[in-house]
């Protein structure tokens, strides 16, 4: 679990000697990560009863993507130059390991981070409350959609970092319990939004995964880190958009 930790958020928590494989034989414990990222973020939504509802959304975006070390966000950003490439999947999956930014990733930055923020300033105004259960039920969801990555994607290289988790996930007991995990936390997360928020919980990181799984293999011939990464930052942002629509207060 250590290793877990300290591959998937800033936590100073790896011992000497461990490894990626090391990682990867918990990593059916991923969405309860997300409840340890999203704690700093719904802690600072609760200051909107003190300070604009935007000033805390914005603070509390920014809280949980520093938790995760900003980890994801740069998978966000090389998914983003690698999708305007005009090429092979070959050149592709170059540009994904290309240090250099690119119009690109600014555009997947705007994309995938500017609606999620509107959303949560949004159900600060409404509901401080709201909104921190609303950013955990994201953060859960989003460590739930990489995870059903890793189950049901094959990697493109052999050499990428998914490969490791895609191969520990392959025994039936680990799979089992990624699966039930993966299905069954974002909806609990969110269950006190209510019965809509319920659904939109369960629906969010499938539908985005399933997406992302049909974009990875026709682009990239298949996952990545990096697109794992961008695939859970996604389904952050389907979930809080959604559940901006479906609920009001």
């Amino acid at each position: 679990m250590r290793a877990l930790l300290a591959f998937f958020t800033v936590l100073p928590v790896a011992t000497p000697g461990s490894s990626l494989e090391d990682a990867a034989r918990r990593v059916y414990f991923l969405p309860l990560v997300g409840l340890l990222t999203g704690l700093p973020g719904a802690a600072l939504l609760l200051l909107a009863f003190a300070i604009p509802s935007g000033v805390a959304a914005t603070l509390a975006l920014g809280a949980v993507l520093l938790a995760a070390g900003l980890h994801h966000t740069d998978g966000v950003m090389d998914v983003g130059d690698a999708l305007m490439v005009q090429g092979t999947p070959a050149r592709r999956r170059e540009v994904l390991k290309d240090a250099r930014v690119g119009v690109g990733a600014v555009g997947a930055l705007f994309i995938v981070y500017g609606p999620p923020l509107a959303a949560l300033a949004a159900f600060a105004d409404a509901s401080p409350v709201g909104a921190a259960a609303a950013l955990l039920a994201g953060e859960v969801a989003a460590r739930s959609a990489i995870l059903l990555l890793l189950v049901f994607g094959r990697p493109a290289e052999e050499s990428s970092s998914s490969a490791h988790f895609v191969r520990s996930l392959k025994e039936g007991r680990r799979r089992f319990i990624a699966l039930i995990l993966a299905l069954a936390l974002p909806p609990l997360v969110a269950l006190s939004l209510g019965p809509a928020a319920l659904l939109v919980a369960f629906v969010a990181p499938a539908a985005t995964v399933l997406f992302a799984l049909v974009l990875a293999r026709r682009v990239f011939e298949g996952i990545s880190g990096d697109v794992a990464g961008a695939a859970g930052e996604l389904a952050r942002a389907v979930l809080l958009v959604t559940l901006s629509i479906v609920i009001s207060y």
